[in-house]
């Protein structure tokens, strides 16, 4: 049996649309899918998917099978409800807890409702590989996920419960484990590339701050969009791109600075917390002045200095620290390491380690807090007033930079995060106990892999990129019903008996049918059919009949193309083939 029928009338299924727009919704993708009755909000983060969106499901889910299986990935089913234990085991309990939702049994048992699944996939292989003739292996699911969303937003982009199809690779070596990456990635690529998406993979931070040792990619669908969250940079000349979290770029842009450093000043900048503020008060150039940002790296105090023109990078300050944790520090916080407010520490006699970017170790005069409130200092000097813990860059890349490959601009592009793949390395299986004997017999841990497609963002995904356009009408590899048959007056013996030879021809071709069979007026039709957003449209109406024609739309559905009846099923193919 298919997993959904191959056609169907519209009074034989639920399709509650709704006439007005939703004061809600902020994108027209969200939009879309809650007045096309696709989705009904039950909570914040938590929709009902109604009969269409599932057919739109299932349709996403037998892609990703397809190209999973290709790939050589074995589907699994585990539970959603995991014991707490095996994230104090991996050792990511508190890295990952404000994001994780649990409960306790009547024993008091803790569970996890799962995030993500590494740690119930490593348990689970744990004990029953034990030698690298099993290897490799890669098992995947498709399910509900959990997130503690702190701020949910935009339908089905930011969301506590969704949908995602998630793969674990477990390899004998790195090399191994690589090939394993690129497979899979591949295989997600497949799926992004069948439903029309343009999706761009990145190097990433692989996966956030001290979640993997290994290296990671990120899957960008790029476009302008309000819920964009990635930024990727790439090269105007060369193949480089990457995105701006971890984005190396050419430099350092110094600013010539004459002469030699004059004396250490310390001056009053009340309330000059920011560096507008201080530019205006001291009358110099935001690249003459410092940030000292302080945060806590495993809850251990560092600053980490940026000139003041550029921001810093958590990705790349997290990986050059090596740390699980990074969190910015708070007011109190700031207070207590530097003894002054926000806005006004420094490095000069701070006694925490500090991470300088090379661009503020090449400067020779400039502004820094003076870890005094409504103080700063002025002329100073690397080398000279303060040394570095580490100099590296930390510096958060952006659009015009020079490209560290070819030194051309790098150019920024905006797009939506719609899936990973993390190469893990034996952090966590080394302490979940998967262990494996390699060709010598020695015991070593496994390597793991970690890949994801989060499909309920996919999919808004997939609306969100028509945003602005006339029409938003589904793929043709995605939309619940490929064909929506359209009698205008079913009282019409003659609208009534084509349309149902139309269903069982175009049935017969294996699409996906919709008759739209409602005693309702013809302006409620179109209204709802174009909510519904199926990409090809034929209307049946007694003029057109009379002259052995039926009206086809396609596309934004602006224009009806007048057929003859019997070329009705060559047309719908041709046009379906003009839609992938």
């Amino acid at each position: 049996m298919p997993d959904y029928l191959p056609a169907m009338r519209w009074s034989e299924t639920y399709i509650p649309t709704l006439r007005d727009k939703q004061s809600d919704a902020e994108l027209d993708s969200h939009q879309f899918l809650l007045r096309g009755g696709y989705i009904r909000k039950l909570a914040p983060g938590h929709y009902h998917c109604l009969p269409l969106m599932q057919r739109v499901i299932n349709k996403l889910s037998a892609i990703i099978r397809e190209e999973f299986n290709k790939a050589g990935a074995c589907e699994t089913s585990l539970p959603l409800l995991c014991p707490t234990d095996l994230w104090q085991q991996s050792g990511r309990a508190e890295l990952l807890q404000a994001d994780q939702m649990g409960v306790k049994d009547r024993r008091g048992h803790e569970f996890t409702l799962c995030g993500s699944h590494e740690e119930p996939m490593v348990s689970l292989v744990a004990g029953e590989l034990k030698s690298y003739r099993q290897l490799p292996l890669t098992l995947y699911q498709i399910g509900t996920k959990f997130r503690d969303e702190l701020r949910t937003r935009f339908g089905l982009m930011r969301m506590r419960e969704f949908l995602m199809a998630d793969a674990y690779s477990f390899d004998a070596d790195p090399a191994a484990a690589e090939e394993s990456l690129q497979r899979m990635a591949g295989a997600c690529l497949s799926v992004f590339q069948r439903i029309g998406l343009e999706v761009v993979s990145v190097p990433s931070d692989s996966g956030g701050v001290g979640t993997a040792d290994g290296d990671g990619l990120d899957f960008i669908a790029m476009m302008e969009s309000s819920a964009s969250e990635q930024t990727v940079l790439n090269c105007s000349k060369c193949d480089y791109q990457a995105n701006a979290e971890i984005a190396a770029f050419g430099g350092p842009d110094i600013p010539i600075q004459e002469g030699g450093p004059k004396p250490l000043e310390k001056v009053d900048t009340p309330q000059a917390t920011t560096i507008e503020q201080i530019t205006e008060f001291l009358k110099v150039d935001a690249d003459q002045v410092v940030k000292t940002l302080l945060y806590l790296a495993d809850d251990q105090p560092v600053a980490a200095l940026v000139r003041g023109d550029r921001d810093v990078s958590p990705s790349k300050l997290g990986s050059v620290l090596g740390v699980r944790m990074l969190e910015l520090a708070n007011a109190h916080e700031v207070a207590t390491i530097s003894g002054a407010a926000v806005g006004f520490a420094g490095p000069v006699g701070l006694e925490v380690p500090l991470i300088v970017d090379p661009q503020v170790a090449a400067l020779t005069d400039f502004v820094v807090g003076a870890n005094e409130t409504d103080r700063h200092l002025v002329h100073v000097s690397f080398g000279r007033d303060f040394e570095a813990a580490n100099v590296a860059d930390i510096t958060l890349a952006r659009d015009g930079d020079a490209c560290p490959t070819c030194g051309h601009s790098l150019r920024a592009r905006s797009g939506l995060l719609v899936g990973t793949a993390v190469s893990m390395g034996t952090a966590m299986t080394s302490k979940q106990g998967a262990f494996i004997a390699n060709a010598e017999g020695e015991e070593q841990a496994i390597q793991l892999g970690s890949f994801g497609i989060g499909m309920s963002r996919t999919i808004q995904t997939v609306l969100e990129s028509q945003a602005g356009g006339t029409q938003m009408t589904w793929p043709p590899a995605l939309t619940p019903f490929v064909v929506e048959i359209m009698p205008l007056n079913v009282e019409s013996e003659r609208q009534i008996d084509l349309a149902n030879q139309l269903h069982r021809d175009l049935e017969a071709t294996g699409l996906d049918v919709l008759v739209d069979d409602r005693a309702v007026r013809p302006g409620v039709k179109f209204h709802d059919a174009d909510l519904v957003g199926i990409p090809v449209r034929l209307v049946l109406g007694e003029k057109s009949l009379a002259a052995g024609e039926i009206e086809l739309l396609t596309g934004d559905m602006s224009r009806a193309v007048k057929l003859p009846v019997g070329q009705a099923k060559a047309a719908v193919e041709k046009a379906l083939e003009n839609l992938k």
